[in-house]
């Protein structure tokens, strides 16, 4: 793996470190990973689905991405696609504070694009 790559993961706030320790070690075996993560389109769901309101599904995604970025050690894609998943756990259509969750999705899409961007450039 690239030290360009990877500085430039870890000044984004990803937990390179702590990734590559799960992937025992194997950088290459992490960055392979990295570039699968290129095709995961669960930031889109989470836009779509909260666009049609359809919570549940939308609540999915974020689960799903959350588990992703985690296992990557992307973790500020962690961080808001858990957001999402608390501020949607539970709640009925009417309980979502559509307001709040907007602008974690915004930001989220901003988080991902980032790393999208970073990933690509060395794949």
């Amino acid at each position: 793996m690239d030290e360009q790559f990877e500085k430039e993961l870890k000044e984004n706030g990803a937990g390179v470190d702590m990734a590559v320790k799960r992937f025992m070690g194997k950088k290459e075996l992490y960055k392979k990973f990295l570039v699968k993560f290129l095709a995961d389109h669960s930031c889109e769901a989470i836009a779509e689905h909260i666009g049609g309101n359809n919570y549940e599904e939308a609540f999915n995604s974020a689960h799903t991405l959350k588990g992703v970025a985690g296992n990557l050690g992307l973790d500020p894609i962690y961080e808001k696609a858990s957001e999402i998943t608390e501020l949607l756990r539970g709640k009925q259509p009417d309980e979502v504070d559509r307001t709040k969750v907007d602008a974690v999705v915004e930001e989220l899409r901003r988080i991902n694009g980032i790393f999208k961007d970073i990933i690509s450039k060395y794949e």
